[in-house]
């Protein structure tokens, strides 16, 4: 789109040059040839431009109808969906003047047989379609841009429930070690006084027994 956009301003410098007194019709004319070409990569990218099959500034590689809207599954529900805002369909057909740009260009009232000052005219009409092109080109952009700005931004808020889900498992699963070390340390010792005192408890038993005897 941003190679759209730059297409349509050098057309928009073409049509300011050829509208100005001091073109020639014959410069005209070639300034209209250019046109042709340039709106025609405006159709090129159009058609080409795609991610894993799917087209995405036009309905289909040979369709020029406009795009549904993407829908992109962010979450493990059906309502965790992020979507572009509208339909898209950027190529000449689609965006708004350049249908009457490439008509004027290719016909026979812009060429070296018509006087100068109606090609001139006929150029300086064309301004505000190319206008209306680029306001359009760029409403596109705009929610592209916004969509790609809200998917990396779920990402990031996702990302941080999986650090904070295995934080939550690691406090479950994992050993305290200083904890269990002084349990350890704490058992150990009452084990051992268990263990004298059961000696004792035997030792003062057997002396009774020596008593009475």
């Amino acid at each position: 789109m941003a190679e759209q956009s730059n297409i349509l301003d050098v057309i928009k410098q073409k049509l300011i040059q050829a509208g100005t007194a001091t073109t020639s019709s014959e410069g005209i004319e070639a300034i209209g040839k250019d046109v042709r070409k340039l709106l025609d990569q405006v159709d090129n990218i159009a058609k080409q431009t795609s991610y894993n099959g799917t087209t995405l500034l036009q309905q289909s590689a040979g369709g020029t109808a406009a795009t549904t809207a993407l829908t992109f599954q962010m979450g493990t529900t059906a309502a965790d969906v992020i979507k572009t805002d509208g339909t898209v369909d950027a190529n000449t057909t689609g965006m708004a003047g350049l249908a009457a740009v490439k008509t004027a260009a290719t016909s026979a009232a812009w060429s070296a047989t018509a006087s100068a000052a109606d090609n001139q005219s006929a150029a300086r009409g064309l301004l505000t379609q190319i206008d209306s092109a680029l306001t359009e080109l760029n409403g596109w952009r705009a929610d592209f841009g916004s969509t790609q700005n809200q998917l990396e931004s779920s990402i990031r808020n996702l990302m941080t429930q999986v650090t904070n889900t295995k934080a939550a498992e690691s406090v479950i699963r994992d050993v305290d070690y200083a904890q269990e070390s002084a349990n350890f340390n704490k058992q150990n010792i009452i084990s051992q006084a268990g263990t004298y005192a059961i000696s004792q408890a035997n030792s003062t038993s057997q002396n009774v027994m020596r008593l009475l005897q």
